[in-house]
């Protein structure tokens, strides 16, 4: 564990330079404000919440460079990212050492992973760090290399699978057998943030696997779950028998929930359909009558930092300020979501989720999915 103190890396993180807007010259001006009791803006809170997370990664991060390696290198790579969308630059050393630790998962074959059963999680989470870190083409082979692999993963005709089948065009992981949405809204998010075209092939693909995964009787939907609740919103997966990771509803529907209905939005989105067409607008009333920062619809406190991570990155990538839900009322959704950080964060500096599903009790994951949220919450 690194030695140095919660203060000085808070001071160093305050003397970061940079180009993002939130992170202004008049920073250090704003977080004296904050220390004085003076009348904080959400910007000057965010500031201060991003400084002290930073801090609590850089004393937690190991000696080999890694985040919480226990699970695997797909949160170094997750925490990596955060840190560098929030301004802690590539010539860091904590970043460097973090990005030699992931350069040691290039496999051969071009994915970035440890073992079979995390291949598209952690490669696509590893991709979109190495592009963030990317300088004068230094990781431009691992990203070329990386992109190809996880395309080839996909589950598509190279499987033998049918394009009207439920399955076609998602990603999932090695030990289950069956793609899912997060994993799917993953790669997608890769391939977004590699610039691929929209009509890529593996995103068309990714697009029927993602229709296929959404509570709405649609002629883009080939599943039978589709119609049993058609409210808009979204589940884990159509695969086999189905999956929800809330309950199934008596009628054996699916019941559509918070994370998964974010992840579903925002990868139509990546996937270029249009703001007009029937998927995003049900998906849009789906989020306007379910809008809560208090809990992830439908699994209450379960995964609910994820949620953050992903109700943020898809309202940043609709594009709107203000958010009016199914009462009318209109909500800042990153001042929002700044005060909802704001009262969970710890001392310390980091988050973590007592209600302890998908690592969520896992701190150095967990403060990462918050960085990545408050990264998408610059005033708008």
């Amino acid at each position: 564990m690194k030695t140095l103190s919660c203060l000085s890396l808070l001071l160093a993180a305050c003397l970061v330079p940079t180009d993002r807007a939130v992170w202004s010259q008049e920073s250090a001006t704003r977080a004296k404000a904050v220390g004085a009791h003076q009348d904080p803006s959400p910007n000057d809170t965010l500031f201060v919440m991003r400084s002290k997370a930073i801090a609590f990664l850089k004393a937690s991060q190991a000696a080999d460079g890694s985040f919480s390696a226990q699970l695997g290198p797909g949160v170094t790579a997750l925490v990596t990212f955060a840190l560098l969308r929030s301004d802690v630059p590539v010539t860091d050393p904590d970043v460097a050492e973090a990005l030699a630790y992931l350069e040691k998962h290039v496999q051969s074959d071009g994915g970035i992973y440890q073992g079979e059963q995390y291949q598209n999680y952690e490669t696509s989470l590893a991709l979109m760090c190495f592009h963030e870190a990317n300088r004068e083409g230094k990781y431009d082979n691992v990203i070329a290399s990386g992109k190809k692999f996880a395309k080839k993963i996909q589950w598509d005709s190279d499987e033998g699978i049918d394009p009207t089948d439920p399955r076609y065009g998602g990603q999932g992981y090695g030990s289950k057998k069956r793609p899912d949405l997060s994993n799917t809204g993953m790669f997608i998010d890769a391939l977004e943030t590699l610039g691929t075209d929209k009509n890529d092939p593996a995103i068309q693909e990714a697009l029927k696997f993602i229709s296929n995964t959404q509570n709405l009787d649609s002629p883009h939907n080939s599943t039978t779950f589709g119609a049993l609740i058609n409210d808009g919103g979204f589940y884990y997966t159509p695969a086999g028998e189905g999956e929800t990771k809330a309950e199934k509803t008596e009628n054996g529907g699916l019941r559509s929930y918070g994370s998964m209905t974010y992840v579903g939005f925002k990868s139509l989105l990546y996937a270029g359909v249009d703001r007009a067409d029937p998927r995003v607008q049900a998906a849009k009333r789906w989020i306007a009558d379910h809008y809560t920062l208090e809990e992830n619809p439908g699994v209450q406190q379960q995964g609910l930092f994820y949620y953050y991570h992903v109700f943020a990155k898809s309202l940043a990538a609709y594009g709107e300020p203000l958010l009016v839900d199914s009462k009318g009322v209109e909500h800042n959704w990153r001042r929002d979501m700044i005060e909802a950080l704001a009262k969970r964060q710890q001392e310390n500096g980091s988050w973590t989720n007592t209600a302890d599903r998908w690592y969520e009790g896992d701190a150095s994951l967990v403060t990462g999915y918050c960085l990545l949220a408050l990264s998408y919450c610059g005033e708008k």
